[in-house]
């Protein structure tokens, strides 16, 4: 996971931002519990969000408690009881984490060589269940496949990375998985790869990696591929977008899902367009995107 799902902070009721940050602070205390506490540095946004999502859709309340740790020693924080979701979510955080260093160390990229960080943490994840080890390992070979013969279709770049998220999520949620659930996760997680694609698309340029939109636009920087290309990207967002919500309108919650539909209606599409035009220029084409988004 990589971080880019975020809430629209200003738009957020004071409830669920204190349910996002104990999510958040909780995610923390269950990688550490599952993965040991060298994983707890993979945190990301992505996992809380991830958290609160699937313990609503499988109708597990998040039990709440006040509890020091590391980083806060002196005052105690409302943090989220590690339970099964949460720790199996650790788990799936710290492999993937773990597998993103080694691809980075294939690379040639130096942040790959902290995987070893997470070599433990990764073998406790396993342990714990095996069954992520079937997921990840064949869609993550399935996406080397595609990215080693320089694929420039976005659809089949994507493909991999979305299906291995709805996979795992179908895991964690069991009997509560839907077609509607995964269908959303899979959206979400062919959002996270556009993201990342959007985000590094500069810096692979730079040191020639592979990055699927720059073989589909052929543009040696990110502002001038969205010059040129922007209708198409709008486009492909805009497209993911409608398909969030229409799934999303279909799935049984448990709980109040207000901190989940303000990350999924309008953190996602926020993020979005400053990944597109940069905070400074998320305004440009506010009304067409906030009609789509």
């Amino acid at each position: 996971m990589f971080g880019y799902i975020q809430p629209d902070a200003p738009y957020m009721f004071i409830k669920d931002e204190k349910l996002y940050h104990a999510a958040y602070c909780g995610m923390c205390k269950s990688i550490g519990k599952s993965c040991g506490n060298a994983a707890k540095s993979a945190l990301t946004y992505d996992v809380a969000f991830m958290s609160c999502l699937l313990h609503n859709i499988a109708n597990c309340d998040i039990s709440v408690e006040k509890r020091r740790c590391a980083l806060h020693i002196f005052k105690r924080r409302p943090m989220a009881k590690p339970d099964d979701i949460s720790l199996l979510l650790g788990c799936l955080n710290t492999a993937l984490a773990y597998f993103k260093l080694l691809d980075d160390r294939a690379d040639g990229d130096k942040k790959g060589l902290f995987a070893f960080i997470f070599k433990s943490g990764y073998k406790r994840a396993l342990k714990r269940h095996p069954e992520l080890e079937r997921i990840i390992c064949r869609y993550m070979q399935r996406q080397r496949d595609i990215e080693g013969k320089n694929s420039a279709i976005i659809e089949e770049a994507c493909e991999p990375s979305a299906e291995m998220m709805r996979d795992a999520a179908a895991y964690a949620l069991g009997e509560y998985s839907t077609e509607h659930t995964s269908a959303l996760i899979y959206d979400v997680g062919k959002w996270i790869y556009l993201a990342d694609a959007l985000d590094d698309y500069d810096k692979d340029v730079k040191k020639g990696r592979y990055n699927v939109l720059y073989n589909a636009f052929k543009d040696t920087c990110k502002t001038q591929a969205v010059e040129k290309h922007k209708e198409e990207i709008n486009f492909i967002f805009n497209t993911l977008f409608a398909d969030m919500r229409l799934h999303l309108s279909n799935i049984k919650f448990y709980f109040n899902h207000d901190l989940t539909d303000n990350i999924i209606l309008r953190g996602i599409p926020l993020k979005t367009r400053n990944l597109v035009y940069g905070k400074c220029g998320c305004g440009k084409r506010k009304n067409n995107d906030e009609e789509n988004a």
